[in-house]
């Protein structure tokens, strides 16, 4: 897992707050520019390439340990780019705010990201994006137990992406690959959906950078400690840890968990929802392209149809639920 999960009709999304006034005549209309269709094109790719990422670094690196450097220093990285760029008065958050975004930190980065990245090692790196893409219908039926009835295309759209899942799933399916790192996917998505739905509903810092720089600080950590843990350091040898594994883990660092954030949380403010949004449906087929070009993953008949109906049920999801 390694970008936010669409979550339809946020409340109140942390990145975009929207001051209330007493008469607002009119909504103004956001321009599609230059600026947004580039800033788009980087969340498409780069985070549709992370899980191309993610599988070559744990070609040679032990991936509690990995994951978990990756968000320990591209949290440290983000606070001390928040610190120069507004002061060191905006990493200060309450003790409540502090926990909340400890909590998400474990839920998406520990919970979401680690198992994903646990899971790399024995399945496909398009197999686990498509997997991942699912966690719209999650959050749809997260919300509806807080008494948020779907629309019935987010109803419909939910119906698909399971019925997509249930064929990315089932035994023989999907060729030669572990039912044990499918599972591991499909807890991740539903520990990373439960990280997206809390933080709509916790006192997390106002500053949504802050709160990312603590959640990937507080992930990381865990995703250290489970690493040391499992015993991933015992016979660990640098040495032998590849030349494109580091490039990897630097890229997922620098581009994954920075400059594709940056352009997200940039785009929540510059750009229609619905438009920034469909990243969910776009990054899995960045991803499954990338996976067969690069690493010759082999695209299997369920792979193709199970993704196709994934892709529509989140479509449907992210149309009807963010205008509903």
């Amino acid at each position: 897992m390694t970008s936010p999960a669409v979550d339809p009709a946020p409340e109140t999304p942390r990145t975009a707050p929207v001051p209330r006034t007493p008469a607002t005549p009119s909504v103004p209309v956001r321009r599609i520019t230059g600026a947004v269709w580039a800033a788009l094109g980087i969340v498409y790719v780069v985070w549709g390439s992370t899980y191309l990422g993610i599988r070559i670094v744990v070609e040679t690196m032990p991936p509690f340990l990995s994951a978990g450097t990756r968000f320990v220093t591209a949290g440290l990285l983000l606070a001390g780019i928040i610190a120069w760029r507004r002061g060191p008065a905006a990493l200060k958050v309450t003790r409540r705010e502090l926990g909340s975004a400890v909590l998400v930190g474990l839920l998406l980065i520990l919970g979401g990201n680690g198992l994903v990245v646990l899971a790399e090692t024995s399945i496909p790196s398009g197999l686990a994006a498509l997997l991942i893409s699912v966690v719209p219908a999650w959050v749809v039926l997260l919300k509806a137990t807080s008494g948020q009835r779907p629309t019935a295309g987010g109803l419909a759209g939910v119906l698909l992406g399971l019925a997509g899942l249930a064929v990315l799933t089932l035994p023989g399916l999907s060729g030669e690959v572990k039912t044990s790192g499918v599972l591991l996917v499909v807890i991740a998505t539903l520990l990373w959906s439960v990280g997206s739905f809390s933080s709509a509903h916790l006192p997390m810092p106002k500053n949504p950078f802050t709160a990312s720089a603590y959640e990937m600080i507080a992930g990381g950590l865990g995703g250290l400690l489970v690493g040391l843990a499992r015993g991933e350091q015992q016979g660990l040898d640098p040495a032998a840890i590849s030349g494109r594994s580091w490039v990897a883990l630097a890229g997922l660092i620098v581009f994954g968990s920075l400059v594709a954030f940056t352009a997200y949380a940039w785009l929540l403010q510059a750009a229609p929802l619905s438009l920034v949004a469909t990243y969910a449906y776009v990054n899995p087929v960045v991803a499954v392209a990338l996976g067969a070009l690069v690493l010759n993953e082999a695209l299997t008949w369920s792979i193709v149809l199970g993704g196709a109906i994934v892709v529509a049920g989140v479509w449907l999801i992210v149309s009807t639920e963010r205008r509903g």
